[in-house]
């Protein structure tokens, strides 16, 4: 070793330094190093004293090259402090450390070399890594919930537009409503003085269909707002379907569609208003049928577990474009074109607002050419407090 150096000052080093301390001449060559490289490196004092190129082979091989500038800018006299590096210990693990270094001069000004002092900051590191991970699982969040609340403001609005159009179509079908009463009357003591071997009489079951037809539109758009009055009553789900089945075999006859129906219960017992259950089915049969051409099948496939049941009605006609599935729940919306019997487009939303304030669902799922599916998922039980 060099006398440059009293032997208290590299005794009190090695008693008193905990981190892997180095001293090194002006142009860089190790003069001393203490015993906590081989527990940080695995690799002795006397080892490192003999490597012609000391501290490199301690060092991971991705980070030598600035080590090397680090020993060079050392060299020059410069300071720095707490640089991060990878260590490779013998054994092949991966430590991270941190450096400082200094440059040494005596009393005289002499420049006598440079030190080094070298840190285990494995923990610090994987507490930072930890911290980047945790900050980057939190922006995920906030951006699931920043989209979350956008969707929810985007539904809020929406709902608000729907209950103010609803508001209007109730006020307009009531409007309406009181007239067509008298209307109703009036044509059926009209009706009744007129012969049925009358040449004109087929025009009167023309006019008498028309005005069901508007009194059932009227009805719908009064739906659209009014608050349900019905009151949840225990009843079999499977019975209500088997009604809405027959209830909707003569119009499917009429349009040669067969009706098909399969379940996974023989008995669903739920406790909903049952008017409305039926009603909520109903429009999404008729619609089924309406969509289906002449020779195809409507199916019915129900499911049931212990707090819902999903009735999801199948049809094989042309589907539904994806453009207009966005909005195939608004009120007066039809994919319905050129056809005038098939009403205003207000079943399927009358159908949501229903089975929304029973604390269910309805979903549908469509591609152009593959038919749709409609899934109402009815709560077993209207939950207290809903309506």
């Amino acid at each position: 070793m060099s006398g440059e150096f009293s032997a208290d000052c590299f005794r009190a080093i090695a008693n008193y330094t905990y981190d892997w301390e180095s001293w090194h001449a002006p142009d860089g060559r190790l003069l001393w190093v203490n015993a906590t490289v081989e527990r940080m490196t695995g690799y002795t004092p006397e080892e490192c004293l003999v490597m012609p190129d000391y501290p490199l082979p301690l060092v991971a091989e991705e980070d030598r090259s600035r080590i090397t500038e680090i020993l060079t800018a050392a060299q020059k006299g410069d300071i720095g402090n707490d640089i991060e590096f990878r260590t490779a210990h013998r054994d092949g693990r991966s430590l991270w450390t941190a450096v400082s270094w200094q440059p040494i001069y005596n009393d005289s000004g002499t420049h006598l070399g440079f030190r080094t002092s070298i840190r285990d900051i494995t923990e610090r590191h994987e507490l930072k890594e930890q911290l980047r991970l945790h900050a980057a699982h939190l922006e995920q969040l906030v951006q699931e919930r920043t989209a979350r609340i956008t969707q929810l403001e985007i539904h809020r609005r929406k709902m608000e537009k729907l209950a103010a159009l609803g508001q209007l179509a109730a006020g307009v079908a009531h409007e309406v409503n009181n007239p067509l009463a008298g209307i109703r009357n009036a044509f059926a003591l009209f009706k009744a003085d007129i012969a049925p071997d009358n040449e004109h009489y087929e025009l009167l079951e023309l006019i008498d269909s028309e005005i069901e037809r508007i009194s059932s539109i009227t009805h719908q758009m009064y739906q659209l707002y009014r608050p349900s009055s019905h009151d949840a009553t225990t009843f079999s789900l499977s019975r209500a379907i088997e009604d809405v089945v027959c209830l909707s075999q003569p119009a499917a006859a009429k349009a040669g569609v067969a009706i098909n129906c399969e379940s996974d219960q023989e008995e669903i017992q739920v406790t909903l208003p049952e008017g409305e259950v039926k009603q909520i089915l109903l429009n999404l049969m008729q619609n089924a049928i309406q969509a289906s051409s002449e020779g195809s099948a409507v199916r019915l496939e129900v499911k049931s577990s212990d707090a819902t049941v999903s009735v999801a009605v199948i049809d094989q006609g042309e589907g539904i474009q994806p453009t207009d599935l966005p909005r195939i729940f608004d009120p007066f919306f039809t994919t319905k074109v050129g056809d005038s019997k098939q009403g205003m487009g207000l079943g399927l939303s009358v159908s949501r607002s229903l089975i929304e304030a029973m604390g269910g669902t309805i979903e549908v799922a469509s591609q152009p050419g593959a038919g749709a599916v409609f899934t109402a998922n009815f709560p077993v039980a209207d939950p207290p407090g809903n309506r």
